[in-house]
């Protein structure tokens, strides 16, 4: 075929090239409204970031980036000895509190599942009925229990409400109604018993609940500030939250120490969110696979 027999074949070809279709308006307003939400989600972060390089004089500057930017305020904080306490009392309760409801909510979630027994629903029930309690309503009966058992400014006294959820039971439970029951029952005739069924059979298949669970604990206790609040007496004894607050009152509330604890306090949870992230987005994929 010659050059010339070509030409008009790819003229031809490029004439009968369909247009590309225009967006149509819903398209672009769905996109429009996704860009406004990360705006408004990202501009907390961005005036956090911001403050924290700012000078005591340029706080309330409203301009994201700062006229003179400066690293004192992180040396600051970072040479403060009581950051460094407040942080690793945040990660030993945020890590114990995770692991507990992992194991109890999953376990709970299993039995309630998987068990056939009479009073199953309203066992089931009674603990779905406790999310309606308010936290404030709460607060009182803690703090005595706190107090009669003397936990009261210790780690266990700042533990203890958490360490297992309604939610996480409710969670794990609807997740593992996907689990097969004849995985289970072939366990079982394999001579497994229940808790190696629960451990090797299981748990496995429920990866995405767990890594979702883990993430809202961790954050949930990570970013708790009233009842820490409450049940600590000594500076020594407290979490980044309640550490910051007081931090800034005897600093003359100065924001841009706060809000530099506050950005070196996103690290773990950072971390916590890209650990646990794949096994979500894994699950999800397994999922659509599924169907």
């Amino acid at each position: 075929m010659t050059a010339t027999e070509i030409r008009p074949t790819t003229a031809a070809a490029l004439e009968t090239k369909a247009p590309p279709k225009p967006r149509n308006m819903g398209q672009i307003i769905r996109w429009l409204l996704l860009f406004l939400g990360g705006i408004a989600m990202v501009m907390p972060i961005a005036y956090m970031i911001s403050t924290s390089l700012k000078w005591p004089h340029e706080v309330y500057n409203v301009n994201l980036i700062p006229d003179e930017p400066t690293l004192e305020n992180y040396l600051y904080v970072l040479e403060d000895g009581r950051f460094y306490k407040w942080f690793i009392n945040s990660i030993i309760i945020a890590t114990l509190t995770t692991i507990s409801n992992l194991l109890f909510d999953s376990l709970v979630g299993y039995t309630l599942c998987k068990f056939k027994f009479p009073g199953r629903q309203i066992v089931f029930i009674a603990i779905l009925s406790t999310l309606m309690i308010p936290t404030e309503m709460l607060v009182i009966p803690w703090y005595l229990m706190s107090q009669s058992f003397g936990w009261l400014d210790s780690y266990w006294g700042i533990m203890f409400p958490g360490l297992m959820t309604a939610f996480g039971t409710f969670l794990m439970k609807q997740f593992f109604e996907s689990v097969p029951d004849d995985f289970i029952e072939a366990a079982r005739i394999d001579g497994l018993n229940e808790l190696q069924i629960w451990w090797t059979v299981a748990m496995p298949l429920v990866k995405p609940a767990l890594a979702a669970l883990a993430i809202f604990v961790f954050l949930g206790n990570w970013t708790a500030f009233l009842w820490p609040l409450i049940v600590t007496n000594s500076v020594e004894m407290y979490t980044i939250p309640v550490g910051l607050s007081g931090f800034g009152d005897e600093a003359d509330v100065a924001w841009e120490l706060i809000m530099t604890g506050a950005a070196i306090s996103t690290i773990p949870t950072l971390v916590v969110f890209l650990i646990f992230q794949r096994f979500i987005i894994r699950g999800v994929v397994m999922a659509g696979l599924k169907g």
